[in-house]
């Protein structure tokens, strides 16, 4: 389970960089973008002109002198082609800024993904891989449905909050005064929301984060849940992420949507008014033609109603997307590790000689591990890696493959610091079987060629044979085009014979093996070690395991404490020292392990 989540989302940390951020990522549509502005504008006038000209059609109905048919009907077509027209518009530009999200949402998930591959382990140390994934998922599509949405409503409420007072005022200027009294009001009251509700987004967004990684967490662990009888306490614990989730969400919605009633109110108080002024105008003019204007100021006050709600509601989006856009923004801003393009160095012939001198490592400055480390593993030798729990077996691999860097010291292959050399190539001279095994949905030759894509059918068939698993791969259905998937039923054992066929596969010229038979059973196990019997002969090999009885025959024995070497040799030399290596196996063998 990973510990620290992100920092502390009280306050948003950095929002006019990552406006910044957004806005060059949007700039790149800057064509596509401006055709939807101006699709969005030209829609917006046709719409507010509209009741203009219906105002001139009910004019001419209350002439007192008559109309013409062919007049009213003329009008009324034009009123019908400039809404048909306004609504033509507003779909292109609509679907304009639907490709333009898509776009933008496409390219930061994929600058996510290729984030995830630059940066150094520390980070996942830091942070829930549920975290990263309401990143790429949440957050992401987030702000790809406000620029979808958002942008074009924003130009649509400007565009027709500023022409409307214009139209208005060559009606009537009196009303006109009338109808804008609830402007200021709104924008007073939007300005006071957004500054005071901005920390409620920010945490709604991390709370995202934290219910996603608590999910992820528990799914990826369901047996486990359920083999301890932990499902309320389980349960009880998704409850408190989730009431925090649910309680900043309420806050965040709550002041987002008092906008709402406010404005509605003041627009119904302009309705009364508007009715009450002209009224009084029609009535002290004795112009009873002036009904229709009055018919058109309380349409024109809904239509002005329409874009300053939709200011508020757009203030609590842009809140919530630009608190998403922060999280986005933050991990494509974490520190990577540093580019090695221009390392070229390599070794012509790998023999597979291996170095640790004098190796000094932390995870953390205050939490030194590995203290002064010292070693060699010749050409061709299984080197086999003991110990209790913390002491510092599975980092020694981890410095060897460079997941994390050595705080002092070297690390050499065949004489060659591996610092020296770019660190992709010195994790291809190495294959590795992992303790947790790893398949993805795809073929079973897809996933045997992982490591070595290049590789042939028939190196694949080999490679299987000398893992013990052909035989299982040909009576499956589909055999090696199987497709694997989490509804494939297939055992541990049988998973762990396809990660070591895999690495078969990779051919690397030296391999390391990470408790690789701790999961299977004994049949499985002798299948196992007679194939990697196999696969390291002729090669270096680094063996973690709990199970001595997998390691008997390696060529050295490191006993390791505290992150120090304490012993090392054979097993029969060990046993006979009667030390730590002794009282291993002595404690295995009274649990009843077979040896």
């Amino acid at each position: 389970m990973n510990r620290n989540k992100i920092s502390s989302p009280n306050k948003a940390k950095n929002f006019k960089k990552s406006f910044k951020d957004l806005f060059k990522r949007l700039w790149v549509y800057k064509y596509a973008l401006l055709v939807a502005v101006i699709f969005a504008i030209l829609a917006a006038v046709l719409n507010v002109l509209g009741p203009n000209y219906l105002n001139q059609l009910m004019t001419m109905l209350f002439d007192t002198n008559g109309f013409e048919v062919s007049d009213v009907t003329k009008m009324g077509l034009i009123i019908l082609s400039m809404y048909l027209l306004a609504s033509i518009l507003g779909y292109i530009q609509g679907y304009i800024m639907s490709k333009i999200s898509v776009g933008i949402s496409r390219k930061m998930r994929t600058e996510i993904s290729q984030k995830i591959n630059k940066l150094p382990l520390k980070y996942f140390d830091r942070n829930s891989y549920g975290d990263v994934l309401s990143r790429v998922t949440n957050d992401v599509d987030t702000v790809g449905n406000t620029l979808e949405r958002t942008i074009s409503s924003m130009i649509t409420s400007i565009v027709t909050i500023i022409s409307i007072p214009i139209i208005m005022f060559t009606i009537s200027w009196q009303l006109t005064l009338v109808s804008l009294a609830q402007i200021p009001l709104a924008l007073i009251t939007v300005f006071i929301v957004v500054k005071f509700n901005q920390k409620y987004f920010v945490k709604q967004q991390k709370y995202i984060g934290d219910v996603n990684g608590y999910v992820e967490e528990n799914f990826s662990a369901h047996n486990v849940v359920k083999a301890f009888n932990g499902e309320e306490k389980s349960f009880n614990a998704f409850n408190k992420i989730n009431n925090n989730l649910k309680t900043t969400s309420r806050k965040a919605q709550f002041y987002s949507n008092i906008m709402h009633p406010i404005v509605n109110f003041t627009s119904n108080v302009i309705y009364v008014l508007i009715c009450l002024v002209g009224a009084h105008i029609a009535i002290s003019t004795n112009n009873m033609a002036f009904l229709a204007t009055i018919i058109t100021f309380m349409t024109y006050s809904k239509l002005l109603n329409q874009p300053v709600s939709q200011i508020g509601s757009i203030s609590g989006t842009l809140q919530s997307t630009m608190a998403a856009a922060e999280r986005v923004f933050e991990f494509l801003n974490e520190e990577e590790q540093p580019d090695e393009s221009d390392k070229t160095l390599t070794i012509e012939d790998v023999k597979g000689k291996v170095e640790f001198k004098h190796v000094n490592f932390g995870y953390t400055p205050d939490n030194q591990i590995i203290y002064d480390f010292n070693f060699t593993a010749n050409p061709g030798e299984k080197i086999a890696i003991v110990g209790p729990t913390g002491a510092g077996k599975t980092t020694m691999v981890n410095l060897l493959m460079r997941f994390y860097e050595v705080n002092s010291g070297d690390i050499l292959i065949d004489g060659v610091p591996t610092k020296d050399m770019n660190r992709s190539y010195v994790r291809s001279l190495f294959g590795m079987v992992l303790q947790d095994t790893w398949l993805f949905e795809g073929t079973i030759k897809d996933n045997l060629r992982f490591g070595r894509p290049d590789a042939t059918d028939e190196e694949i068939v080999e490679a299987c044979k000398m893992a013990n698993v052909d035989h299982f791969i040909r009576t499956e259905p589909g055999g090696y085009d199987m497709v694997l998937s989490e509804e494939t039923n297939i055992s541990a054992g049988q998973k762990q014979l396809l990660t070591i066929a895999r690495a078969m596969v990779q051919n690397a010229p030296m391999l390391i093996l990470d408790e690789a038979t701790s999961s299977v059973d004994t049949r499985t196990e002798i299948l196992i070690q007679t194939a990697m019997d196999r696969l390291t002969k002729g090669r270096t090999s680094f063996v973690i395991a709990h199970r001595l009885s997998t390691i008997k025959n390696a060529d050295k024995i490191i006993v390791m404490k505290n992150g120090n070497i304490v012993e090392v040799g054979t097993h029969e030399e060990l046993l006979e020292k009667g030390g730590a290596y002794k009282e291993i196996y002595t404690s295995q063998f009274e649990r009843g392990e077979d040896f």
